[in-house]
């Protein structure tokens, strides 16, 4: 993580610097075009687009610890291992919570190649009934 902020620091203060070299360069060209403008100009859009690509990544890595958060938390709650209150459904087994997972991610599978059959992969087979977890 560390080295995430410290590549988006980087990128900004570059980004920041070819901005201010191009406010000076415009400046001191009286605002009219020079070859020093364009390559201020040049440089402030490297400069831009490494910052975009930095923002990139740290979003990327903010979306991947959040789905790990989210992950966990939901399977403490299924698992009955939460520390939080209990939604009052009961716990299911771990097992079970991959085989649904595995059959919502082939079903999200399908749907995203539109082939609309939406039955879930053969070796995932999914019951909705929960029927083996109802002692647990």
């Amino acid at each position: 993580m560390d080295n995430i902020v410290d590549s988006l620091n980087k990128a900004y203060q570059e980004f920041v610097a070819a901005a201010g070299n191009v406010l000076e360069t415009k400046g001191s060209s009286a605002a009219q075009k020079t070859e020093s403008t364009d390559t201020a100009l040049e440089s402030f859009k490297q400069k831009w687009e490494t910052f975009g690509l930095a923002c990139d990544q740290a979003e990327e890595f903010v979306e991947s610890i959040k789905q790990r958060i989210g992950s966990e938390c939901l399977v403490d709650e299924a698992t009955g291992n939460s520390s939080e209150p209990s939604t009052g459904l009961p716990p299911i087994s771990a097992v079970r919570l991959e085989q649904m997972s595995k059959a919502v991610r082939w079903l999200v599978i399908e749907l995203q190649n539109g082939s609309g059959t939406a039955s879930a992969h053969p070796s995932t087979p999914f019951d909705g009934r929960f029927s083996e977890d109802g002692g647990q």
